[in-house]
């Protein structure tokens, strides 16, 4: 089969691989279809995040297409179609997975729409249900609304789980359009201030893929017993807290990732976003969005739209 590596300076090379194998752990072989891009694939391009032991050393974290091979009498079979979370390996023609990290394609979705939906909504749902432990009527933000897991965030804390939601976003336009997903109050990052807009609506759960020094000043604003979730540092790794605050507040400050979770923690996070969240997909009370569909040859430049910030939403490959 053919993937698409990563050369010695960085570019991508659609080459000729061998052909993974099924065994007792990843015990599925998909057929990829198509599959979308997650600002880790950036960051292993760039060599600072490596593949869990493994996956394939090419990117990939979720894709969707048909199941060629599966366990006889197991919960998949040949012929069916499913979207998939991985630890790699997706921009190539095939992968294996083990069985609980695939689920079924929702009802009357295509199958790009499909590939951009694991990584991100399994994200969302993980940080907001299970660790975040979010409850109906709580205030909830997101910093970065407008991206693919923005978007998935708003989406679940505003119609799965019935929150308000502030969102900071990088423009107006932006802003518009994540009140139309479902924000009650956004921020402008570059013409308003977030703290004061954080001290008018004190959050009880916060997702953070931003970090940067603004993050203290915000972490002071939450409610008493807030719960202030960091999935990353694109602004920077340093901040300053007052960490009485965590005391006198009952805040908790926690560091979360889905991709070093195990297989076995995947497959349950998987399981609760079907049941909770499938049924709202296949009435279309809300869908992914999928800022552009492009083929895997144009991988670089897929990625470059998330670079520049320009996406709203996915940006998927076709294979």
């Amino acid at each position: 089969m053919k993937a698409m590596c990563i050369d010695g300076n960085r570019n991508f090379v659609w080459r000729d691989v061998d052909d993974p194998v099924c065994h007792d752990a990843f015990n599925v072989k998909i057929r990829v279809e198509a599959c979308a891009i997650n600002r880790a694939d950036l960051m292993q391009r760039a060599g600072i995040y490596a593949p869990p032991e493994g996956w394939p050393l090419w990117p990939g974290l979720e894709c969707a297409g048909e199941i060629t091979e599966a366990p006889e009498g197991g919960r998949f079979k040949p012929g069916d179609r499913v979207c998939a979370l991985l630890g790699g390996g997706g921009y190539a023609e095939q992968v294996v997975v083990p069985a609980g990290m695939c689920m079924p394609i929702p009802k009357g979705f295509e199958t790009w729409e499909a590939a951009g939906i694991p990584e991100v909504y399994a994200t969302a749902y993980l940080n907001l249900k299970i660790v975040g432990e979010i409850q109906r009527g709580e205030t909830f933000f997101i910093n970065g609304g407008e991206g693919g897991l923005g978007i998935a965030c708003i989406q679940l804390a505003k119609h799965v789980f019935g929150a308000k939601v502030v969102a900071q976003v990088a423009s107006d336009e932006n802003g518009a359009f994540c009140k139309e997903v479902g924000a009650d109050v956004v921020s402008n990052r570059f013409k308003d201030d977030l703290v004061a807009t954080l001290k008018a609506n004190p959050v009880d759960v916060a997702i953070d893929p931003v970090g940067g020094k603004l993050m203290g000043p915000c972490f002071a604003t939450m409610n008493m017993l807030g719960r202030w979730i960091s999935l990353a540092s694109m602004a920077g790794p340093e901040t300053t807290i007052d960490v009485n605050l965590l005391w006198r507040k009952n805040l908790r400050l926690i560091g979360s990732t889905l991709r070093r979770r195990s297989p076995e923690e995947k497959a349950q996070i998987l399981a609760g976003l079907v049941r909770d969240v499938w049924p709202a997909f296949e009435t279309r009370r809300f869908v992914p969005f999928v800022h552009k569909v492009m083929p895997i040859a144009e991988a670089a430049e897929a990625q470059a739209i998330l670079e520049r910030g320009e996406n709203r939403g996915k940006v998927v490959l076709t294979i």
